[in-house]
């Protein structure tokens, strides 16, 4: 607010009046804004040049700047549409009550990151947090097929202890996965024209954390299944299709609900979605992006603690 007058006192009051659009911070300069948007603290920001009360009252139309974060263009689209139903409310309840002179408030949008809110932008580096599900999905299924094979019986006569079993087959398929990482990266660059503004060795580091996360509950689960069909039918239940529907990747987490925002934030796709479209989108660094990175590290460390200590190499 450059304007600091009683007519942006009053917009703003407006605008936040029943806190589905909600203030955030105030800040004094472009520099402070640009941080909160990249940080992810705000959707948007609200510029209230200087002179905008003098200008909307002496008829010439009070402008206003608004910058949008474009990289979920959903909720970039609900977001320009709410401030512009919002401001054309306020504008014209003051004109039919005389306390406004047309032209009505003018709000100038500027969306960043994604300036053609192109959907597909936002989605491919999303929804690599759901793909990368499946290297997961095929260590469940290596270990049970040892088991369901018989194969595992064989193991147990080698002097090979349970804990180098297991850092074998994660070091196997962690490696694939991040091979496959960088095939999708390759893939989203070259043909889909993603553009990608970060450190690679950002993406591959917090990528590591992922993947570590989704195999750490590979390894639980393969403690308590038998066969190979019923280890994809669980891990497509309880991982790769929630990531799809409720990790934030088509529509906003529903955070009214305290189960859904609850099971959203039990999903590791939910924390690498943001982490990929700040990085390919934003060119966010580890720093910018510690709160999802230290909640995907949190994930693995109990699920790969929990997955050693259940694991025994033994036939039941």
């Amino acid at each position: 607010d450059q304007d600091r007058s009683r007519l942006a006192r009053e917009y703003l009051a407006a605008l936040t009046a029943d806190d589905k659009i909600r203030l955030v911070a105030s800040v004094s300069g472009y520099p402070e804004a640009d941080r909160l948007l990249v940080s992810g603290r705000a959707d948007a920001v609200l510029v209230i040049p200087p002179g905008f009360e003098s200008a909307t009252l002496g008829g010439r139309g009070g402008q206003l700047q608004l910058l949008v974060d474009g990289a979920d263009p959903g909720t970039a689209r609900q977001v320009i549409g709410e401030f512009a139903a919002r401001t054309n409310a306020f504008a014209l309840q003051r004109q039919q009550a005389g306390l406004l002179p047309p032209p009505a408030l003018d709000v100038r949008t500027r969306v960043l990151y994604n300036p053609s809110l192109k959907s597909l932008i936002s989605m491919v580096p999303g929804l690599m947090g759901v793909f990368l599900v499946m290297p997961a999905l095929a260590l469940t299924l290596a270990l049970t097929r040892e088991k369901e094979t018989g194969t595992f019986e064989s193991l147990i006569a080698t002097p090979v202890r349970s804990l180098e079993y297991l850092v074998g087959k994660l070091t196997a398929y962690l490696s694939a996965g991040i091979v496959s990482a960088l095939i999708a990266q390759a893939v989203a660059i070259l043909w889909f024209r993603v553009p990608f503004r970060g450190e690679q060795s950002a993406f591959l580091l917090l990528t590591l954390i992922f993947l570590s996360a989704n195999m750490g509950l590979s390894v639980v689960l393969a403690n308590f299944l038998k066969n190979q069909q019923t280890a994809m039918l669980l891990m497509l239940m309880v991982s790769f299709v929630p990531s799809f529907f409720l990790s934030g990747l088509i529509t906003p987490i529903n955070t009214t609900s305290w189960r859904s925002l609850l099971l959203s934030s039990s999903l590791p796709a939910t924390h690498y979605i943001p982490i990929g479209r700040g990085v390919f989108l934003k060119g966010l660094w580890i720093t910018d992006l510690v709160q999802p990175a230290l909640i995907l590290f949190g994930m693995a460390a109990v699920a790969l603690t929990m997955g050693a200590l259940l694991f025994r190499k033994q036939i039941e």
